[in-house]
């Protein structure tokens, strides 16, 4: 097996997404396999899941794996958006390992698709400055370099905003997220605007420079760009919805 080959995860609320990478180009070497979450949301389907894609690509070499949480040290802080406290504390690099016998490595999920983007996609060949990356599609999932260098796990997504219609405080992503948009049928001018509010939320306390949108809204740009205004520069991901894979096998690659 060739030394720069990496199978990448991805793991998500509907679906667990998997596809050999060649971390020295960042590229899918094949294609992905896709399978549905399982639920109950439990560490033991999940690793289940991930054990059925990697038998699906006979795969014995390293794996990255992005998931939806806090992860420090490879324990997993929070899950938030899947299963909760049935994965606190629980180290998934290890339960990988055993199941499947081969090495892993886990990242916060939104930290594996900005490290995509910024070596890859549009922030490569920038050598300094702030760039944060969004990927907006289910939530609102948040990552950000500092002359290249990852500020992991900032979770912005949960930043407290109003909701004019509740009239209380509720978490960004229920109100500015992909999903919100649909559950809510906004258009994608409504949309832009309750986005808008949250660039300006998320700019005043971070200052990037380059501010990259991507997630499931990236292929779409065309439809809501117009509308969309911030005090810094603003790039769509070259990397769709590939970037969470492609980053969590180009991160296990430097720390496996």
């Amino acid at each position: 097996m060739r030394k720069n080959l990496v199978l990448g995860l991805d793991i998500g609320g509907s679906g667990v997404k998997g596809a050999v990478v060649d971390v020295a180009k960042g590229e899918f070497v094949g294609d992905r396999i896709r399978i549905p979450t399982p639920t109950p949301h439990t560490p033991s389907n999940i690793v289940s899941a991930i054990s059925e894609i990697v038998a699906g690509f006979k795969w014995k070499g390293p794996i990255g794996c992005g998931f939806p949480g806090v992860i420090r040290s490879q324990i997993i802080e929070t899950a938030a958006n899947l299963g909760g406290k049935n994965f606190i504390g629980v180290n998934l690099a290890e339960e990988i390992g055993r199941a499947c016998g081969c090495e892993a490595w886990i990242i916060n999920d939104a930290d594996a698709a900005g490290s995509a983007e910024i070596n890859f996609g549009v922030g490569r060949g920038r050598r300094d400055g702030v760039l944060m990356m969004l990927t907006v599609g289910t939530g609102i999932g948040v990552s950000m370099f500092s002359n290249r260098t990852l500020v992991p796990n900032l979770e912005l997504g949960h930043l407290r905003m109003r909701d004019k219609a509740l009239k209380k405080y509720i978490a960004a992503e229920k109100i500015c997220s992909d999903a919100a948009r649909k559950s809510h049928d906004l258009s994608w001018q409504q949309w832009a605007g309750r986005f808008n509010k949250y660039l300006q939320y998320v700019h005043s306390l971070c200052w990037p420079d380059l501010i990259v949108i991507g997630g499931g809204v990236a292929s779409k740009s065309d439809k809501f760009l117009k509308y969309i205004k911030a005090d810094c520069d603003i790039a769509v991901a070259r990397l769709e919805n590939r970037a969470g894979i492609i980053g969590a096998a180009y991160e296990a690659s430097k720390n496996i």
